[in-house]
């Protein structure tokens, strides 16, 4: 995402900015279906531009058989009928779904395509898990979770396509919509007017440094804060870096650097692992978040 303002500033409890996050009510289950079905709609249209720019003979290539390729456009399917599984639910509810965005994908090649989807299916799993603390009705939820282990197996399978380990971790990691959307709005270029107004805001990208190589725990890494600079605000003595998990969250400090924090990656993550910069060291909301999540692949 683009951000307006050079300076942003942490608070001991929280955010200083020129746009700081509103305080809002938990999110109803129409929001919640709207929000899933952007999230379908960033998906399906990913696999489907993928698929229409490169053919199987490209998949080979890049050391990916026929058989997976034939999985992958399996997995296209699906999200198309995600999509439409969601649009058929709100309409049915008496809500206008939204429509599909606006996107800029980075399809440079084969390997560069799979990789993201990798991402895209783990955030997915995320999304799904996240939300579902705040899904009142119960078969919202169930339709919501029969999803969920379908995008599992999405990220499994596309793991192990990449040589990475298909489960990496015992326990997947839940994140809040704002969190996914941020991670989502890198994608976004723009979306219809019509749309229903979702209640997510995106916080500063954060990522991590390309040059990182392979990352294992106890690995120094540089997590890059693209246009702009984040600083501890007067009176706030150290900036954290938090890696979420279900168990809780685990901080450790982050160093300013040029262009970024350094942090050490502590022990108990593997996998698609995430992290975001706080003032505080006891509790990750969407309060106390300054930027990311950043994506970081950990190995063993």
């Amino acid at each position: 995402m683009k951000i307006s303002q050079s300076i942003i500033a942490l608070a001991a409890a929280g955010i200083v900015s020129s746009s700081p996050l509103a305080k809002r009510a938990g999110p109803t289950d129409a929001d919640i279906l709207q929000y899933a079905l952007t999230l379908e709609h960033l998906e399906d249209n990913f696999y489907r531009q993928g698929l229409e720019k490169f053919t199987e003979a490209q998949f080979v290539a890049a050391g990916f058989d026929a058989t997976f390729y034939a999985n992958i456009k399996k997995v296209s399917s699906d999200e198309t009928e995600h999509v439409k599984y969601l649009t058929a639910g709100l309409t049915a509810a008496g809500a206008k779904p939204v429509e599909a965005c606006t996107y800029n994908f980075p399809l440079t090649d084969v390997k560069t395509f799979i990789a993201t989807a990798s991402v895209l299916e783990g955030v997915g799993v995320s999304a799904y898990l996240g939300a579902a603390a705040d899904i009142m009705s119960k078969a919202y939820l169930t339709a919501a979770g029969s999803i969920l282990t379908v995008e599992a197996r999405h990220s499994s399978y596309i793991r192990a396509g990449l040589k990475q380990t298909p489960f990496a971790a015992p326990f997947d990691t839940p994140l809040t919509l704002d969190e996914v959307y941020t991670l989502a709005a890198g994608f976004i270029t723009s979306c219809p007017a019509t749309n229903a107004k979702l209640p997510v805001k995106a916080f500063p990208a954060l990522m991590l440094d390309p040059a990182a190589g392979t990352v294992k725990a106890g690995s120094k890494v540089k997590l890059l804060t693209p246009k702009y600079t984040l600083k501890a605000a007067e009176g706030v003595a150290t900036v954290y870096a938090a890696f979420i998990s279900v168990t809780g969250p685990t901080f450790v400090v982050a160093t300013p650097v040029d262009g970024g924090f350094e942090v050490t990656i502590p022990k108990g993550f593997s996998g698609q692992t995430y992290a975001v910069l706080t003032s505080c060291n006891e509790t990750v909301t969407d309060d106390t978040t300054a930027a990311g999540p950043a994506i970081i692949e950990v190995s063993d």
